[in-house]
């Protein structure tokens, strides 16, 4: 059986983006959180909470390849209403080159005043995080969801995967109410999606 050279441009796209995330979870194991890139189905899930009317940017935390960037631009937001934000060189230029459109950022999440610089004081709709927050303290995962619920409207969304079986987000602990979202089991590993909002959603 013969593949079509659309089914071989796309399995080459995938195999390149899975080497990509290897590398990195190689370079930087604390940074990536998996050896392998999230799942379209995962990626598709979490770009469903963007509301592409909102008139509002998107922000993005921890992009890696780009899968999930990917799927929030196939909702209808504009590639210059997309911010990522995103630790590792090596995947912020794979981004650049990728999504020319989109406002790649090069820096850390958990000091997003200095890292959006002149746009720290930009209001999103809502934020979609890929950065594996059980690789650090729990402390310094209550301290990011509220940065970045503070950058978003009271009951908008923030959301997360993780690959632990709690939220990575304690509740109780901040202005912020949990939710479970998804569990996605198309996804190695399987994936739990938490959402994380203030105020009514």
């Amino acid at each position: 059986m013969t593949r079509s050279p659309g089914l071989r441009k796309t399995l080459a796209e995938k195999f390149d983006d899975e080497l990509k995330f290897f590398k990195g979870w190689i370079d930087k194991p604390k940074a990536v959180g998996s050896i392998v890139p999230t799942s379209s189905i995962t990626a598709g899930k979490m770009a469903s909470i963007v509301d592409p009317t909102s008139g509002l940017p998107v922000l993005e935390v921890g992009p890696g390849t780009g899968v999930i960037t990917r799927a929030i631009l196939a909702q209808g937001i504009k590639p210059e209403n997309l911010y990522a934000v995103e630790y590792s060189t090596d995947f912020v230029r794979h981004l650049r080159q990728l999504y020319p459109g989109v406002n790649v950022i090069e820096g850390d999440a958990f000091n997003l005043d200095a890292t959006l610089g002149d746009k720290r004081d930009l209001i999103f709709d809502s934020v979609i995080s890929g950065v594996p927050l059980l690789n650090f303290p729990v402390a310094q995962r209550i301290a990011y969801v509220e940065s970045l619920l503070d950058r978003i409207p009271a009951g908008r969304p923030i959301v997360q995967l993780t690959y632990g079986p709690l939220s990575p987000i304690p509740p109780g602990r901040g202005d912020y109410t949990v939710e479970h979202f998804h569990f996605v089991i198309r996804n190695i590993p399987p994936t739990q999606l938490w959402i994380y909002r203030r105020g009514a959603a």
